[in-house]
């Protein structure tokens, strides 16, 4: 029994300050964090020339190969504390979102509260709240069930490990619409007159309430269709997409590589504004579904046809314009040899979000039957090989002479058309 209690007890301080396990959520946050201060720091010796062995330094192909390997090793480390750390957050993200529906339903509290002073206390304040308290116990019991990917926000988690916009404002919507028929269900429940009762039905009629459903009906359609032109696109080679480490907030608003994309933007901020507005014609008129009017619907419309559009027009295939051997400073011109380095140019090389190096490690390029690995060049800050326009590659001894084809392999694991050419001996 001792023993059992100091071996916890050891575990349980070697889980405390610099842990770098992934046992635990602290000790897998501090051991990506270390990863990814080591391979910064070697990628800035390599990119200053240092950190080089005898062996290798007086060859600059060999040099190159040799930092690239170091590289592409330190990256894989990197990449799976970064996946470790990406777990233990989605594993924590479901208290958090805890947190916030139960802050929301405090904060309703305090607002009825406030309201209420000279007015005084309602049926339907009562019944909003009781509505707000079912929709907190319907998250909560959904944020157990999928305690493991994010609790309540596991639904609107796309399968790029990504927030997903489409699914986040309908889920938004849905939450709403839903939440405003349980308030009146509390009420038509609390009522004693038929006049009460007969108005609280009237409340649901669809003259009444068209706009809402339809701006409902479009977003959840959107959200299902924009899931299934990605996935075709995706199947068709037509759209590149890489796995995120974890999802955040920010991928509502932004694209793959973290950019600020303006048909995301505009979807979210258009369809919080008509939410916003929603929730207002609710408070005042808490005896029916809110009436958008239909000019704030179109409104909506127009943003999610935006956001569908720009949806079918984002991402395309991976192209070599050309190919041509790379000439150093002080080269003299001539044919492609083994060898020699060429430069493959073109566009879509690099995938949005695959900027980092495990990504870039795993672009391939085939050069006839042989699969040659595109090394990683380190400068301050970054790399200068690969691009997203430019690879440059050694032509291997084991690539015969004579017409080959050039082709390029993403590590969304796209190819490329094949381009011709000619190697001499």
């Amino acid at each position: 029994m001792a023993v059992q209690e100091a071996g916890q007890g050891a575990r349980a301080r070697a889980h405390e300050g610099g842990c770098t396990c992934g046992d635990c959520p602290h000790g897998a946050r501090e051991g990506h964090r270390r990863a990814v201060a080591e391979f910064l720091r070697k990628r800035d010796e390599f990119a200053a020339g240092q950190g080089l062995p005898a062996a290798v330094a007086h060859s600059a192909s060999a040099s190159r190969q040799w930092v690239s390997a170091e590289l592409t090793q330190t990256a894989g480390t990197v990449t799976a504390h970064g996946r470790a750390e990406g777990d233990a957050w989605l594993a924590r993200l479901w208290q958090r979102t805890l947190y916030v529906v139960w802050a929301a339903v405090v904060l309703l509290l305090l607002g009825q509260a406030l309201t209420a002073i000279g007015a005084g206390w309602s049926s339907a304040r009562t019944a909003g709240l009781l509505a707000a308290l079912v929709t907190a116990g319907a998250l909560t019991a959904a944020s157990w069930f999928h305690r493991a990917r994010g609790g309540a926000l596991a639904p609107v988690i796309g399968e790029d490990n990504r927030m997903s916009t489409s699914r986040t404002v309908a889920a938004a919507w849905v939450l709403f619409v839903a939440y405003a028929v349980l308030l009146l269900a509390g009420r038509l429940a609390a009522a004693s007159g038929h006049r009460e009762r007969d108005a609280l039905i009237s409340g649901l009629d669809l003259a009444r309430g068209a706009g809402i459903v339809t701006v409902l009906a479009v977003v959840c359609g959107i959200a299902v269709l924009v899931r299934r032109v990605v996935a075709v696109r995706v199947l068709g080679q037509r759209l590149q997409k890489v796995r995120a480490h974890r999802p955040r907030a920010a991928d509502l608003l932004t694209d793959d590589s973290g950019r600020g994309t303006f048909t995301d933007i505009q979807y979210v901020v258009i369809g919080a504004v008509a939410l916003v507005f929603a929730a207002v014609r609710l408070a005042r008129r808490p005896d029916q579904l809110p009436d958008l009017p239909w000019g704030l619907a179109l409104l909506v419309l127009v943003s999610a046809a935006t956001y569908l559009a720009g949806k079918y027009a984002e991402g395309g295939r991976p192209v070599i314009l050309s190919v041509v051997r790379a000439r150093e400073a002080g080269d003299l011109d001539g044919p492609i040899r083994t060898g020699d380095d060429i430069e493959i140019r073109g566009a879509g090389f690099v995938p949005p979000g695959a900027q980092s190096a495990d990504h870039l490690s795993r672009l391939v390029v085939r050069i006839g039957a042989v699969d040659v690995h595109v090394p990683l060049i380190p400068v301050t800050g970054g790399f200068s090989n690969p691009t997203d326009a430019v690879l440059t590659v050694p032509v291997p001894a084991d690539v015969d002479p004579g017409r080959v084809e050039v082709q390029v392999v993403t590590a969304a694991g796209i190819a490329t058309e094949r381009c011709a050419i000619e190697v001499t001996e």
